[in-house]
C-alpha cells in the first residue's frame, strides 16, 4: 500500500463495461514525510474519498482483491481514507487538522 493525496477526479462516459458506475480519482503519491512525489496515478475509488483527503492506495494485482473488483482492469484502488498517521511521538497527519 502507498499513502497518497486525492488531487482530482476523472470522468469517462465510454469505458469497459465492468467499470460502469466506478468513480476514478487522480492521486498523488506521498513520501514517508508526507511530501508529494512527482508521480500521479488514476485509482478506482472504493470508499468515497474526496479531493484533498489522504488515502491508502493498493496497487498492482492487490488492487483487484476487493470484492467485486476481481474482473476489473485496474492497477490501483483507493481502499481507505486516512484519519491520522503518527510515528513514535510525532504526528505526521490528522484529517481533523485539514478542515
Amino acid at each position: 500500500m502507498q499513502i497518497a493525496e486525492v488531487r482530482g477526479t476523472v470522468v469517462s462516459t465510454q469505458k469497459e463495461p465492468s467499470l460502469t458506475g466506478v468513480k476514478f480519482l487522480i492521486v498523488q503519491l506521498l513520501d514517508q514525510d508526507g511530501n508529494p512525489l512527482p508521480q500521479y496515478e488514476v485509482a478506482l475509488d472504493n470508499v468515497g474519498a474526496g479531493v484533498g483527503e489522504w488515502v491508502l492506495v493498493s496497487r498492482g494485482s492487490a488492487a483487484r482483491q476487493v470484492p467485486g473488483s476481481d474482473k476489473r482492469p485496474a492497477d490501483a484502488a483507493v481502499i481507505a481514507i486516512i484519519d491520522t498517521i503518527s510515528a513514535g511521538n510525532r504526528s505526521l497527519y490528522s484529517k481533523r487538522d485539514q478542515y
